[in-house]
């Protein structure tokens, strides 16, 4: 095994072999430059000096005959050790084709020095010598023209060039540096070309350059690029520039970072991930803190968008993760947190003297902005640490209400991470006790919990493994967990008390919670007591939710029931003053306060003192002088309007009938009269009570002013209970005065609505009056009701008149009801009109009413009517009379063969035969098809007697005996071809 000495002879010796190229190869320095070979090359280069493609073919000739060399050898007898520090130029041959490539291209250059073509082509073939192999990386997709600089630097880390098998550093130092020094005559001759100076940068990168080019000469040459190259080019050279500081790490990472800071801010956030986890050297938490807090301060007022999306409130969250993180490394400690804090309120307290608007400088008042102010907390250089608290709260939870449980967490963590329990603590408490919200409170109750256990945990685990000789430690330490847990179990049993005061934080005008309020102190009624009165006092009537009054209701009920729990003794004293100054309470609605006046009633009635709830209402109810007030008009006090409140006076007219007398009760009902505030059911129950007790006529006197004071369709209901009264009342004793209240009610009484009245009235006279102006009343109803009652109406007039005038009587009836009824009722009333006649022995009439009736009759969808009919001319009928029905039915099918009709016939029939397929398969498709196909024969009008007598006329078939036929098909008619003819 060789020694340390010999060793190091080998790198020497292997060493002493570089630099190749420098000084310059010429056949002067290097005999072997040259062989006979290369003489017509060089002939023709002096003969033709200012050629460039006499250069260019002679260089690349060259270049392939070395190549393909270099491939034959691929390092024949060349130990790995050797080739792995010399890489390419391991070989004598290698070394020798650098040599002869770097002479030709240095003549050329001698001759076009400003050709970068040559020179670019001179220093990739020097790189690939030094640097190794080039690794071509496949690109999927194109590059932005101009990205943004977050963009640029991932694509740039994606495409940055790599090699393989360079020149080790320490042993081709001498090569290396003659490179550079290629690079720096290049550039002297082409200064303001990017590519060049981007190649040149590139070496930097390369894991084997030597520490002295890629560390103080590699930065020197990028601050030569920046100052060399117009700004609109600046940015390819940034990017190499801060990837390459990246990979330095330490202060060359961040100058370099500062530096490009003041130019281009939007990379800020991709710095404090660099400087959280840097590649070598110790995290700077502290400076990326303040660069977020700036950031996430200008993004609140508007100044900075965050390249990766990022919101303002997102950016604060990023400041309080790295705070959660270093705790210690980025903020004050308890003691400086208070100084810090009592500076800041003696600050605020003086500005807030001077309204903070004006500044006294040198020279004239000068407003105070946040624009261009200096702020220590935002400065990244300045050592200072950060007071946390003041910047939660300032920056924070003024400006993000909505995410309070989320600082308030972040606040708690930051001084659980520095040890400070106690101030911890205090923060939760702070937090549970200000945010709005059930999800903020139920953040910061679960982590205040978490914590409060993982506390009682680390006690446990520190009493599981005492240390000997700590007894006294011991015991202090169960008696902290003991209070720990007292305290945990307390805040357990707080939470729902907890949640309420969130609630009513969130809107101490919600009436429902503060009921839940009360619920939850149960049976302890000094609580109770202080929540309603705290409740009554914080509510704003106008601003509650619904039911305040009950509020007040149920405080006068813990009163009267004496408390919770029932085991004091009723103060009734105590409800009344509640229910006194709940009537004085503006509430939103009159009804709220009727329910505050009915419920003082009860009470008074549930204890008997029924002078005094008689006297509450009389008080409720008194009628100001001014009853012009309406009811709806919110600008006016609820009781203002109170005394028009009809469910007030309804229990009063309740509480009267109950316990009052008839005469007090009819006070009542009038003045609720007088008010004009009474609906339907109070004429109803005024009329009924008035009848219970034998003032007849005083009630008929009700339902009068009430159908006055009503209109139709409220007053129907009045006239028909009215009417029905005074008729059982009176019967045909006052028959003139019920035809007189009949003709009152059908005079304003819609069509829709009359049809009872007439009836009633109709009854009344065939019970007590005429027969004839009972018929004459029918007649008027039939023209008088809507239509959709005209055919039950003409039924009921039918039947009457067949019962006082026999069944001729009804004809004209018939007739009329034919004229006004509606197509489907006409058919309907032609079956009967027909079945009339036949009662009567009027064939030919019944055979006409038929064939009227069967223009509205469809064969498909009534096929009930032609049934009758076709039994009807079995029955009655001849020949000619059964063929003319059945080509009037063929003819009215054709008439009703339209499609809507069609489809609507098909749809029945399916549905009566249990299946749609079978009847569609029936069917043809076209509705023209179907009337051809069943429209067989000529629709014109066939004469009952022809010109000449049929030869087979007694052949002729009788109706009897069409009827197994029409069992087939009921429209087929068998004609001869004779008859045909």
């Amino acid at each position: 095994m060789p020694s340390v000495a010999e060793k190091s002879t080998s790198v020497d010796l292997l060493a002493s072999q570089f630099p190749v190229t420098l000084p310059i190869p010429t056949p002067t320095t290097y005999s072997n430059l040259l062989s006979i070979k290369d003489v017509q090359r060089e002939e023709d280069l002096l003969r033709n000096p200012s050629s460039f493609r006499a250069w260019w073919t002679a260089i690349h000739t060259t270049k392939e005959a070395y190549s393909a060399q270099l491939k034959a050898e691929r390092r024949v007898n060349v130990p790995d050790e050797i080739a792995t520090l010399l890489g390419p130029l391991a070989t004598p041959l290698a070394r020798h084709s650098l040599q002869c490539l770097a002479y030709l291209y240095e003549a050329a250059i001698v001759q076009f020095p400003g050709s970068f073509k040559l020179w670019k082509s001179y220093l990739q073939m020097r790189m690939s010598y030094v640097l190794g192999r080039q690794v071509i990386k496949k690109r999927a997709g194109g590059r932005k023209k101009l990205p943004e600089m977050k963009d640029a630097l991932e694509e740039e880390k994606e495409d940055l060039e790599s090699w393989e098998d360079g020149l080790n550093g320490v042993v081709g130092w001498g090569e290396w540096r003659s490179l550079i020094a290629t690079y720096e005559r290049a550039l002297m001759w082409l200064p303001k070309l990017p590519r060049l100076w981007l190649m040149y940068t590139s070496i930097f990168f390369h894991p084997m350059c030597p520490s002295l080019i890629s560390h103080t000469h590699a930065r020197r040459t990028f601050d030569r690029a920046l100052r060399t190259l117009p700004p609109s080019l600046h940015s390819r050279i940034w990017v190499r520039y801060l990837l390459w500081a990246e990979t330095k790490g330490g202060s060359t990472t961040v100058s370099v970072y500062r530096r490009y800071l003041t130019v281009d801010p939007s990379v800020t956030e991709h710095y404090t991930s660099i400087l959280l986890s840097p590649v070598d050297s110790v995290p700077r938490p502290l400076e990326a803190a303040k660069l977020l807090l700036s950031l996430a301060r200008k993004a609140s007022r508007g100044e900075y968008v965050s390249p990766e999306g990022k919101s303002s409130y997102q950016l604060l969250g990023d400041f309080l993760d790295i705070v959660e993180r270093f705790s210690d490394e980025v903020g004050f400690d308890v003691e400086a947190t208070i100084e810090s804090n009592d500076v800041y309120a003696k600050a605020d307290a003086e500005s807030s003297q001077t309204d903070g608007q004006l500044v006294r400088m040198d020279g004239p008042p000068v407003p105070v902005g946040t624009d261009g102010a200096y702020d220590e907390d935002e400065d990244p250089l300045s050592p200072r640490k950060l007071n946390i608290e003041r910047i939660v709260h300032k920056d924070g939870l003024e400006v993000y209400k909505d995410q309070a449980g989320r600082l308030w967490t972040g606040l708690a963590t930051y001084w659980i991470k520095r040890g400070e329990f106690d101030r911890a603590i205090s923060t939760f408490e702070a937090g549970i006790a200000t945010v709005l919200t059930i999800r903020d409170f139920t953040q910061i109750f679960d982590a205040y919990a978490e914590f409060c256990e993982s506390l009682i945990n680390a006690m446990m685990e520190s009493l599981e493994s005492p240390e000997e000789d700590d007894d006294e430690d011991t015991k202090e330490t169960e008696r902290e967990m003991d209070i720990k847990m007292k305290e945990f179990e307390a805040l357990i049993d707080r939470r729902p008390f907890l949640v309420n005061d969130v609630l009513l934080r969130r809107n101490p005008n919600d009436v429902q919670e503060w009921e839940k309020r009360i619920a939850l102190w149960g049976e302890d009624d000094e609580k109770v007591a202080d929540t309603y009165t705290k409740a009554l006092e914080t509510i704003n009537p106008r601003k509650a939710t619904a039911n305040l009054h009950r509020l007040y209701v149920n405080f006068a009920k813990f009163y009267e029931e004496g408390g919770s729990s029932g085991s004091a003794e009723p103060d009734l004293d105590s409800a009344r003053k509640i229910l006194e100054k709940a009537t004085k309470i503006n509430f939103k609605a009159v009804e709220d306060l009727a329910d505050i006046w009915c419920e003082w009633s009860e009470m008074e009635l549930r204890h008997e003192n029924y002078d005094e709830a008689v006297r509450v209402m009389q008080r409720a109810a008194a009628i100001p002088k001014n009853t012009k007030i309406n009811y709806h008009d919110h600008s006016l006090p609820v009781q203002a309007r109170l005394f028009k409140s009809l469910k007030l006076w309804s229990f009063y007219v309740d509480l009267e009938e109950s316990i009052g007398t008839v005469e007090s009760t009819k006070v009542v009902y009038d003045k609720i009269m007088d008010l004009k505030i009474a609906n339907a059911q109070v004429i109803v129950n005024y009329a009924a009570f008035l009848e219970e007790n034998q003032y007849w006529e005083d009630s008929f006197k009700v339902y009068e002013r009430g159908t006055e004071v009503f209109t139709f369709p409220i007053s129907f209901e009045i006239w028909n209970i009215y009417l029905a009264k005074f008729v059982k009342r009176y019967g045909g004793s006052k028959l003139e005065r019920a035809r007189d209240l009949f003709e009152q009610a059908l005079e304003k009484c819609p069509p829709k609505s009359c049809k009872p009245l007439f009836l009633m009235y109709g009854q009344l006279e065939e019970d007590y009056g005429l027969a004839k102006r009972a018929m004459s009343i029918y007649e008027r109803a039939t023209q008088v009701v809507a239509d959709e009652n005209k055919f039950e109406m003409y039924t009921i007039y039918i039947a009457k008149a067949t019962a006082n005038y026999g069944l001729p009587a009804t004809r004209p009836i018939f007739e009329r009801a034919l004229e006004v009824l509606p197509d489907k009722q006409t058919a309907e009333m032609c079956l009967r009109f027909a079945a009339l006649e036949r009662k009567l022995g009027e064939i030919d009439r019944a055979r006409a009413i038929y064939a009227h009736a069967s223009q509205f009759c469809d064969p498909r969808v009534n096929p009930k009517f032609w049934q009758e009919w076709n039994s009807f001319e079995i029955e009655t009928g001849s020949e000619d009379t059964f063929r003319e029905m059945l080509r009037i039915k063929r003819s009215v099918q054709a008439q009703f063969n339209t499609e809507a009709s069609y489809l609507a016939a098909q749809t029945l029939s399916a549905q009566q035969n249990g299946t749609s397929e079978q009847s569609s398969a029936a069917q043809p498709a076209d509705p023209m098809a179907a009337a051809e196909q069943q429209a067989k024969g000529p629709a014109f009008v066939a004469a009952k007697k022809t010109a000449l007598p049929r030869p087979d006329e007694d052949q002729a078939s009788s109706a009897a005996d069409l009827a197994p036929q029409q069992a087939d098909n009921a429209d087929e008619i068998h004609i001869s071809d004779e008859e045909d003819s």
